[in-house]
């Protein structure tokens, strides 16, 4: 197929842009589209003209617009805002936080709401709902990745917590008049402590 009749086929001059050559393709497709034979021959002419074209730019024959050869340069893009820093904790911490699953909130947070009740309204109990309270707490904690000794002492450091803070907790709502005794509200701070540390340490 001649340089001539190819641009013929599709009904363009020789100095027809790339757009006008696109939209002669499709122009001339649409107008002969039940003639397949017809189609083919438009579909070559369109090919023969590109491969020309190909071939007179890498010759240099075609001068290409500087923003087509090197587009990367005009492209400007908007200097995009820092990403803001996400406060994380630090390592050490992140080894002990863990990211509990509702049964590992709830399971524990009945079990400590039951003792919780039964040392604020048998504050004789409180000591033995105590001593449940930290096997409890062990049992959860200790269960999350089998560490017996760190399951302990993290343990035994919530019920001391939990103790230091809920005994003078305690004798100030007392004080104020809460209605409950002093030892059943410590052991139910207590209970509040071990029930964070078994959920959300690890």
């Amino acid at each position: 197929m001649s340089e001539l009749s190819c641009y013929e086929q599709l009904g363009v001059s020789e100095n027809a842009s790339f757009e006008e050559i696109q939209e002669a393709r499709s122009r001339m497709s649409e107008l002969h589209s039940g003639d397949r034979k017809q189609v083919d021959l438009i579909e070559a002419a369109y090919d023969e003209i590109l491969m020309q074209r190909l071939r007179q730019r890498q010759e240099g024959k075609i001068k290409v617009p500087e923003r087509i050869r090197f587009a990367e340069r005009e492209v400007r893009t908007m200097p995009s805002a820092p990403p803001t820093p996400t406060k994380e904790a630090p390592a050490w911490l992140q080894g002990f936080l863990d990211t509990p699953s509702r049964s590992d909130i709830v399971w524990p947070a009945g079990g400590f709401f039951a003792l919780s009740l039964l040392s604020l309204l048998q504050p004789a109990s409180a000591p033995l709902a105590l001593a449940v309270g930290v096997g409890v707490g062990f049992y959860f904690l200790n269960r999350k990745e089998k560490k017996f000794g760190r399951a302990l002492v993290i343990t035994v450091i919530a019920l001391l917590g939990g103790l230091l803070i809920g005994a003078p907790l305690g004798t100030w709502l007392t004080s104020v008049g809460v209605l409950f005794p002093a030892d059943g509200l410590a052991a139910s701070f207590t209970f509040f402590v071990l029930w964070l540390v078994s959920s959300f340490l690890r």
